[in-house]
């Protein structure tokens, strides 16, 4: 059974970004430095060219409640219309957060607050406030730099100001292990190279997947299929799989994202085209005409994708094909406390002495992660309270 805690954390995120080197944490996996050193190489040209912002520490609001109007709406509209990337433009593994960054909905730098992308993910697909609030913040948390309260959707980038001290990072959510991680649906894992780009391969069997199962379409059927092959695929092929903690949880929740939210809001049937699919996961782009879900909605459907073919985090262990190992230390769908112990043991693993603003702020923002989902457990205080 799925419980309604994480029901709301893996609503809205396809795969994203890593955490801390400290051997306190085993079941941290430690970023990949190659990939790292490229992004800081394509981000400070990209920096270069198109400037970045002021790197001024703010006090982070409270996150925006629900929408006013939180109806059936025309999205792709001429308030925003969809433009290409310009030098500098960040994008990441996130088909639905690269498309609002596309159409204007949340930044086009890829660069932005909690609070825009919350607004966004509602504005643009009418995702549930509680899961907007509780995957943002989880994000940010782990990926975002508190000081400036900015988050990239995808790599590092100078632009959400000055990188706090190590072995934080700020990295973005294309940096691999926690959101990004392995096993996704159209980007291959981080052990091959490119974890973040659309990959043309593994939507080819996205296509063949709902043309076996779904009749052309893309619908819950398919999504457990699929997830599950992918699963078996890394374990076959990446020596270094790792499926457990936030990415074990956020792997299920991508399955369903794309029935829920790239559907148009005035169909009747659940079910997504292929020509829709390759508009947001290859094109970064709204479908002509598109309105959003009628009615608010998170993960609709995540039981039964996981009913279909139930699997325990783990991973590939000696790296070893072939070995996958269950991880009985992993948080999981029936227990959403041991999230919350997962996240805040990473924190003090990646911020182990804050100060000042940075100390101000981590607090706060996981005092606004805590309040919305996780008030059956006993919260902790990591760095205090104020």
């Amino acid at each position: 059974m799925v419980s309604k805690p994480f029901a709301v954390l893996t609503a809205f995120l396809f795969t994203l970004a890593t955490l801390s080197t400290s051997s306190a944490f085993p079941n941290l996996q430690i970023p990949n430095r190659d990939m790292m050193k490229r992004q800081e190489v394509e981000d400070s040209s990209a920096s270069q060219a198109g400037g970045g912002r002021p790197g001024q520490g703010v006090d982070p609001p409270p996150p925006p409640g629900p929408l006013s109007f939180d109806g059936l709406k025309l999205v792709n509209d001429r308030d925003h219309p969809w433009r290409p990337l310009r030098n500098g433009d960040v994008r990441g593994p996130c088909p639905g957060l690269n498309t609002l960054a596309s159409h204007g909905y949340l930044p086009r730098d890829g660069v932005a607050t909690p609070a825009q992308i919350i607004t966004a993910v509602q504005e643009g697909f009418n995702m549930d406030n509680g899961a907007a609030i509780g995957a943002t913040y989880l994000g940010h948390l782990l990926n975002g730099n508190h000081v400036t309260d900015l988050l990239s959707i995808g790599g590092l980038t100078p632009k959400t100001g000055p990188p706090p001290p190590a072995p934080a990072h700020a990295g973005g959510l294309s940096v691999h292990g926690t959101f990004e991680g392995d096993a996704g649906l159209t980007r291959a894992d981080e052990f091959f190279g490119d974890n973040h780009s659309f990959n043309q391969t593994l939507f080819d069997k996205f296509v063949d997947f709902s043309n076996r199962y779904g009749g052309g379409f893309y619908n819950l059927t398919v999504a457990a299929e699929l997830r599950i092959s992918r699963i078996q695929d890394s374990i076959a092929t990446n020596p270094q799989f790792a499926f457990k903690n936030v990415r074990y949880l956020t792997a299920y929740g991508e399955t369903v994202f794309p029935i829920n939210f790239f559907v148009d809001g005035r169909e009747t049937e659940r079910k997504l085209s292929m020509e829709a699919a390759a508009s947001f996961f290859r094109d970064m782009k709204f479908p002509p005409d598109f309105h959003r879900s009628s009615h608010p909605t998170s993960t609709e459907g995540i039981d039964q994708v996981f009913a279909a073919h139930p699997w325990l985090p783990g991973g590939n262990a000696d790296g070893q094909l072939n070995n996958y190992v269950v991880d009985p230390t992993s948080a999981t769908f029936t227990d959403p406390c041991s999230l919350h112990v997962f996240v805040v043991g990473a924190l003090q693993g990646l911020y182990p002495n804050p100060t000042g603003i940075l100390r101000r702020n981590l607090i706060k923002n996981l005092g606004y992660w805590y309040n919305n989902g996780f008030s059956e457990c006993t919260e902790l205080h990591p760095f205090g309270q104020l």
